[in-house]
């Protein structure tokens, strides 16, 4: 009786999908050693929102866990195939998302400026070219430096609670200018774009916290603005 279907074929099918479950498993295995390291850095940077002196050994620490991250990524950069990231890149995407807004936090309290797609791609050990291979995507960068504004924002509520009357001030004029450049961007990606808009909300938070410290006073630079502005004018 001859067979009209070559069951041959479906053993290879079969080995095919075995192969692609095994590759799936081993990259599953090296995100979630990523997602502990960034667990332990969220850990340890927490510690900013309750006492405002242990900023420092924070960041030291923090910095620990992303550089040790770089090792993971290489690993992650041999199980995938060339040419193919984007096929499997919904497995990292969020972590690296998480990584950014890690590198960008540490970046900000130990220098006060925004960190680049460059810099943050250095620390992880990634590229940032598409045609080099395994790269820190542009859309993953911008989604973390959007999670660093919400960050802000609770961060300046509770620099107030804990007597800092300055850092909201000027986290309201870094959180300002990532608003401005964010605006520049022509954003189509619907995932980006629903995440600048919550970004309104954060600004607005922040802008808060500094009117209620300048009407009572207890800022420092809006007396100084008062008093400049009670000058007669001659």
């Amino acid at each position: 009786m001859s067979h009209f279907v070559n069951m041959e074929v479906f053993s290879n099918y079969q080995k095919y999908i075995d192969n692609e479950q095994e590759l799936r498993e081993n990259i599953r295995i090296v995100v979630r050693e990523i997602e502990h390291l960034a667990k332990e850095a969220t850990i340890q940077l927490q510690v900013i929102h309750c006492d405002l002196n242990k900023i420092n050994n924070a960041c030291s620490l923090a910095r620990k866990q992303i550089e040790a991250c770089a090792e993971k990524y290489q690993k992650l950069s041999a199980l995938v195939p060339a040419g193919q990231y984007y096929r499997y890149s919904d497995h990292w995407t969020y972590i690296t998302q998480r990584l950014i807004f890690l590198i960008a936090l540490v970046i900000y309290l130990e220098a006060g400026f925004l960190v680049t797609r460059e810099t943050a791609a250095e620390l992880l050990g990634l590229k940032t070219k598409h045609s080099d291979g395994f790269h820190l995507d542009i859309e993953d960068y911008l989604l973390g430096i959007l999670l660093l504004a919400s960050e802000l924002s609770r961060f300046a509520t509770n620099s107030v609670t804990m007597g800092d009357y300055e850092r909201p001030l000027n986290i309201s004029h870094f959180i300002g200018d990532l608003n401005t450049g964010f605006r520049l961007l022509n954003l189509k990606n619907d995932g980006l774009r629903k995440r600048f808009d919550a970004l309104k909300y954060d600004v607005k938070k922040i802008e808060e916290v500094v009117y209620d410290v300048s009407i009572r006073g207890l800022s420092n630079s809006a007396e100084s603005k008062d008093e400049h502005k009670a000058e007669p004018v001659e």
